[in-house]
């Protein structure tokens, strides 16, 4: 598995010849640009600007694009997501989807734009123990770096990623961040590249992905 980020929320996952991205901003956001790559799945946690601009994904040939965009369970092409309602504020009060994807034996909990610590005991324990948690990290209407690690440690995950602090949210939020959790040399790199078997002795290690 291939993981990049490309700015506010936008993670694409590629594992093999199928692509995943979560939180593509639109052509009409202010923050962020559209994605020039194609993709098999877009996963869309926020109606924002920002983070719904499915239909802004580059094009790649003779592949149709499977658009995830609210709370369920789906199945496609092997790839198994559940999608659990929470609350943002970005940008006013929203619903944001937390997903949980199954690739490769590993469980991956994208939060997405969750601003607010107010799920139910099932939500918590559908998305407990990640081995890979995307956490996002800015404030202003997601959660702020305080509130993320928080809200992290609980999850009990064996890798953190952190998004939403490149150039959005409250100023030095990624090193604010890193000081609550007590890291002060993370992994950083322009992609991380991992298997199942890399994640057997890692407990909350944080992983920050310079976006491209």
């Amino acid at each position: 598995m291939v993981i990049t980020t490309h700015g506010i929320e936008a993670v694409k996952v590629q594992f093999g010849d199928t692509v995943l991205v979560f939180n593509p901003p639109s052509k009409s956001s202010k923050s962020g640009k559209p994605l020039r790559f194609g993709a098999n799945v877009a996963l869309v946690s926020l109606n924002h600007p920002d983070m719904n601009g499915s239909d802004s994904i580059g094009d790649k040939k003779d592949v149709d694009l499977f658009v995830i965009n609210g709370p369920g369970e789906y199945e496609v092409g092997g790839v198994f997501v559940e999608g659990f309602s929470s609350k943002s504020f970005y940008g006013g009060e929203k619903i944001n989807t937390i997903y949980k994807v199954l690739l490769e034996n590993m469980n991956v909990v994208y939060l997405g734009g969750l601003g607010k610590n107010d799920l139910s005991s099932g939500i918590m324990e559908s998305i407990d123990s990640p081995d890979i948690l995307f956490v996002p990290i800015g404030g202003d209407g997601v959660f702020s770096p305080s509130e993320a690690a928080k809200f992290a440690v609980k999850l009990s995950p064996s890798l953190v990623v952190p998004i939403h602090f490149d150039g959005v949210g409250e100023k030095d939020s990624l090193k604010k961040f890193l000081k609550e959790w007590g890291e002060d040399k993370p992994s950083k790199q322009d992609k991380l590249t991992i298997k199942k078997s890399d994640l057997l002795n890692k407990e909350g290690e944080v992983f920050v992905i310079e976006s491209t």
